[in-house]
């Protein structure tokens, strides 16, 4: 356990201290992740959005305070979460980014107008005009349908970004989806990017129809949306009102358009709808009258609208600066969603409970009278730890103020102290474990109340479990959450070894699975489990580092690290010896870009532990004639034309061409890896004017050290321009 942590959102972010800082990213990433699964993966969210986009401004605000304290598994790494299960998993072409948020003009201003001026050397004048294409944000699904010689081929929803489901056969069931596209002028390969959404009206008439038939209800059109979408029989999608507004598109084959607004129009001349009312502004210097002028008109006429908006989108106009722009790890530089206040209605706590995590931190979570708050029912909320509860004095059966907007849950904004119960008491945090009854722990000065008890706590070691099976850990499915706790209880599966060696010792057993009240049958349910199982025994470098769960290691982490060390072996033998916190093994997990001393203490303590050694041994080591469980197969680059793909790069001093936030974004669009400091893996520095001590350290190591022009002539940039196919 970390010491010294901070509470938790008290603190302002210029008096925080790096350790501080460090606990709350830690937290952050874990609140933020659970959020994004239940939003993306399951449409069941539990927070509003306006809590939701509280949590990452100040994810983002520490991180920047603090860069070198940035987990690269951060929430501002990450888009959404995992698919479904019930649908083939397929990757995007291009990524499917989620846009920044904004809740005010001055974070308009300060998050994307002037970052934008910040990152192109040309825009440092504020005298020059940008111009934006400003929407509706709709409040939808997003999916992502493709073409080929004005066909549709396929359709896929965002899924984690990465990759998403395939519901072809249920888009072509949506009228506003042309199977063909009309007219002239489309590219041979082009990804048409938009919301899959219900209008108001047809809400209402479906959720008639559920009440007259006894189907369940829907919250919201969202919600309905989603649901009919995601349905395995596309008849029943084909009778649900769907509707679709076009917006974006992902893989080109050939530009089509030289501006956002001109790419509105193709697009609508394709056959798509587009989400209306639309406009073109024009911001110079301080001036933003036009932009806050749509802003309040969309906010005054969105009840009139017919569909379910939740914010203004804004978008640089210029597609050549769209393209030099690009994404950070999470989101378009160029596009940012202002986002409409949030809604607030009063409800009774009905209950306070505790629940572990995987990693032991105890998290109070609040059951609520269900209510409904702009058309969505809501029932629970996750608070965030003790001194959240003390701070505004939260009590079983109080009446309280929660705020929602878009279509997620609650946030608990304030206690109602005139309607408490008159015995009331103050909620006492316990000091127990509620699963395992041991000792709940606080450090001094910490937020985080964590269970002491390790894998003797059943709700941690089966946390666990669930996460080493998970999509992008070993992905086997029929191990879902109700199995691992089945197996868990009658104990034939307690650590990972065990999943691999079960089908062995169901063979020996005198109650073997296929003899379990609902595991007979002819679906054969325990051969399928099996099967699934085997067919998860060999796994990618970087899906197993991720698949153990090491504390601040999620999946960008894991890559990193599997990038960086290629194999099983190297991995495990560097961080044995990385342990001597002089050693050279440890100076060179530091040398990786994002991974901090928070992070690099965290895995060496991992592998410190002698039950986890002897998991790894048992898992992936050969003995008595028994082949290993598992089979890890070494990290590969993807393949790619770049001329620094792999490479480590290091930027110093001043660049005359661009501004050097551009060429370190441009730099990893082409497969580099961009670091901050200079070590014996760095392939090249590239020395501005001014260039200070990265250089003398550079010239000590005998790096190959590029002068701003060598390095352009390296990557094939004679001067800068626009840097390829705008994607989405």
């Amino acid at each position: 356990m970390k010491k010294n942590r901070t509470k938790l959102f008290d603190i302002p972010i210029d008096q925080l201290t790096e350790e501080q800082a460090t606990s709350e990213l830690v937290e952050l990433s874990e609140i933020i992740d659970y959020h994004d699964r239940l939003y993306y993966e399951k449409d069941k969210p539990e927070i509003a959005d306006d809590e939701y986009d509280a949590l990452r401004r100040r994810n983002i605000a520490i991180e920047t305070r603090f860069p070198n304290l940035a987990l690269t598994d951060s929430p501002s790494h990450r888009v959404g979460a995992e698919p479904a299960t019930g649908f083939k998993k397929v990757r995007h072409a291009v990524p499917m980014t989620s846009l920044d948020n904004a809740m005010d003009m001055e974070q308009v201003q300060k998050k994307f107008l002037e970052s934008i001026r910040n990152f192109m050397r040309e825009l440092h004048n504020t005298n020059v005009p940008i111009d934006l294409v400003v929407e509706p944000k709709i409040d939808g699904l997003s999916c992502s349908i493709r073409y080929k010689n004005g066909h549709i081929v396929s359709g896929l929803t965002r899924g984690n970004g990465i990759e998403g489901e395939d519901v072809t056969a249920n888009v072509k069931t949506i009228k506003d989806i042309p199977c063909r596209l009309h007219g002239d002028g489309w590219p041979n390969v082009i990804e048409i990017r938009g919301e899959v959404y219900m209008s108001d009206e047809d809400f209402l008439k479906l959720n008639e129809q559920q009440e007259l038939t006894g189907d369940t209800l829907f919250a919201n059109p969202r919600n309905a949306a989603a649901g009919s979408l995601r349905q395995l029989d596309s008849n029943i999608t084909a009778n649900r009102p769907l509707r679709f507004f076009a917006y974006a598109w992902g893989e080109v084959s050939t530009p089509f358009a030289s501006t956002q607004w001109e790419a509105r129009q193709m697009i609508k001349k394709w056959g798509f709808m587009l989400n209306e009312p639309s406009s073109l502004v024009e911001v110079v210097g301080s001036d933003f009258a036009d932009l806050e002028e749509y802003y309040q008109k969309l906010y005054t006429k969105r009840s009139r609208l017919g569909f379910s908006i939740d914010g203004v989108v804004i978008k640089v106009n210029r597609l050549d600066w769209q393209d030099r722009l690009g994404f950070d790890s999470r989101s378009p530089r160029w596009a940012i969603a202002w986002k409409f206040p949030p809604e607030k209605a009063e409800t009774v706590i009905r209950s306070i409970v505790i629940q572990i995590g995987r990693t032991g931190r105890a998290t109070p979570v609040v059951n609520l009278v269900p209510i409904n708050v702009g058309g969505v029912l809501v029932s629970r909320a996750t608070l965030h730890n003790q001194d959240e509860i003390e701070r505004k004095d939260i009590r079983e059966g109080d009446t309280i103020v929660v705020q929602r907007a878009g279509d997620v849950i609650p946030q608990v904004i304030e206690v109602v102290k005139k309607h408490r119960p008159s015995n009331s008491q103050p909620y006492m945090f316990p000091k127990h474990c509620p699963v395992c009854g041991s000792l709940l722990a606080r450090e001094k000065d910490a937020s985080d109340t964590y269970c002491t008890g390790g894998l003797v706590c059943a709700d941690q070691a089966k946390e666990r479990l669930r996460h080493f099976v998970s999509r992008n850990a070993f992905d086997i499915e029929g191990l879902g959450e109700m199995n691992i706790d089945l197996f868990f209880e009658k104990k034939l599966i307690q650590t990972p070894v065990d999943i691999f060696t079960l089908e062995e010792r169901d063979q020996q057993s005198n109650e073997p699975l296929s003899t379990w009240k609902g595991w007979r049958g002819k679906n054969k349910r325990a051969n399928k489990l099996f099967e699934a199982i085997a067919r998860a025994r060999t796994i990618s470098l970087d899906r197993f580092i991720y698949a153990l769960g090491i504390r601040q290691v999620g999946e960008a982490t894991a890559r990193l690290l599997a990038r960086h060390y290629h194999t099983l072996t190297n991995w495990r033998n560097s961080m044995e010896k990385a342990s001597d916190p002089d050693s050279e093994a440890r100076k060179d997990l530091l040398s990786i870009n994002g991974i901090g001393e928070s992070v690099a203490e965290d895995i060496v303590s991992f592998f410190s532990e002698k039950q986890i050694q002897d998991i790894l041994d048992q898992l992936t080591n050969s003995s008595h004639g028994r082949r290993a469980l598992v089979t890890v197969t070494d990290f590969e680059l993807s393949e790619t034309a770049s001329p620094i793909a792999g490479k480590t790069i290091v930027f110093t001093g001043t660049l005359e061409s661009m501004s050097r936030a551009e060429a370190k974004a441009l730099a990893e669009r082409m497969g580099a890896n961009v670091a901050s400091s200079v070590s014996k893996k760095t392939d090249y520095v590239v020395a501005g004017h001014e260039a200070g001590s990265k250089e003398k350290e550079a010239r000590k190591l005998g790096l190959t050290i590029l002068a701003e022009q060598q390095w352009l002539e390296l990557i094939g940039k004679g001067q800068v321009s626009g840097f390829g196919v705008r994607q989405d």
